[in-house]
């Protein structure tokens, strides 16, 4: 007597209940899944890490050190900050950084692209540039500080040059590394569809070398903002560097780590500022 072949029921199928009832089966024997947990998103993981920091700051100068000639806490940087922003001394010392940094910054930009640009595209540029760019690069340009203060005198020039100098390098550097990094691949293949020499640097060759020229450019922001704070400690009459020169003769901690607050601030805030750039000018480098 043979037996009819039992028929395997497909996971979620309905079965028709003695009593006619229609009923689901589970779609395993170990219940429904579990939801997934939700991933923070890129900022606020940062923002995370920002008030983690704020809280062990606070700990530090409350716990561990306790003793505010050594260590401000974030809450006496804070009060720090408004005394000085409604005295209107806070403005002052900010308006003459920033004008000095973005002078420097801008300049060097320019003149950076721009000769990188050139040594990368002309062989004999590179010959006749490449000894002077290395020898500036190698230079300690802070120690030449007061050198420049003697030439251009205390007010933002001498800070200016200071800047320049120490961002143009990195920014020729980078633009130079981006060009030559062009697939010849891909100008070959232009190449074979007749595309001219300016077809091929603005199509190919410039698209690639964005993210190294951005990439140049954000780390000229750190070394720019130093620039501006240590010109300004040689000789100045306003600027953070002032501020926080004086701050340290005085051993007025809260206004010190207001200064120094407020120059991390910005930096977090201009290279946020590119890569948002980034994303929108180059969004074939995203993962």
């Amino acid at each position: 007597m043979s037996t009819a072949p039992s028929i395997a029921q497909p996971r979620n199928s309905s079965v028709l209940a003695p009593s006619g009832e229609v009923t689901k089966q589970p779609s395993s024997p170990s219940g429904p899944r579990k939801p997934a947990r939700a991933k923070l998103r890129p900022y606020q993981i940062s923002l995370l890490s920002v008030v983690s920091g704020l809280l062990m700051w606070q700990f530090l100068s409350d716990v561990v050190i306790a003793n505010p000639l050594f260590l401000a806490s974030p809450l006496e940087v804070v009060r720090a900050v408004i005394t000085l922003a409604e005295t209107g001394e806070l403005w002052r010392h900010v308006g003459a950084s920033a004008l000095e940094f973005a002078l420097g910054y801008s300049i060097a930009a320019l003149l950076g692209i721009g000769i990188g640009l050139l040594i990368a595209t002309n062989d004999f540029a590179k010959n006749w540039l490449q000894p002077w760019i290395s020898g500036f690069y190698a230079t300690p340009t802070i120690a030449l500080g007061p050198l420049f203060i003697l030439w251009l005198g205390i007010g933002v020039w001498s800070k200016v040059v200071v800047v320049v100098l120490l961002v143009v390098f990195a920014v020729i550097i980078n633009t130079e590394a981006g060009i030559r990094s062009t697939s010849e691949r891909y100008l070959e293949m232009m190449r074979s569809f007749g595309a001219t020499p300016r077809q091929l640097f603005v199509k190919v060759s410039l698209p690639s070398a964005a993210p190294f020229i951005l990439a140049g450019l954000k780390l000229g922001i750190g070394r720019g903002l130093i620039g501006v704070v240590v010109a300004e400690l040689f000789g100045s009459r306003l600027g953070l560097g002032r501020m926080i020169g004086a701050s340290a003769d005085s051993f007025n901690m809260p206004e010190l780590f207001a200064a120094v607050s407020i120059l991390a601030a910005s930096g977090i805030a201009m290279n946020s500022g590119f890569s948002y750039l980034e994303k929108r000018l180059v969004p074939w480098t995203k993962d």
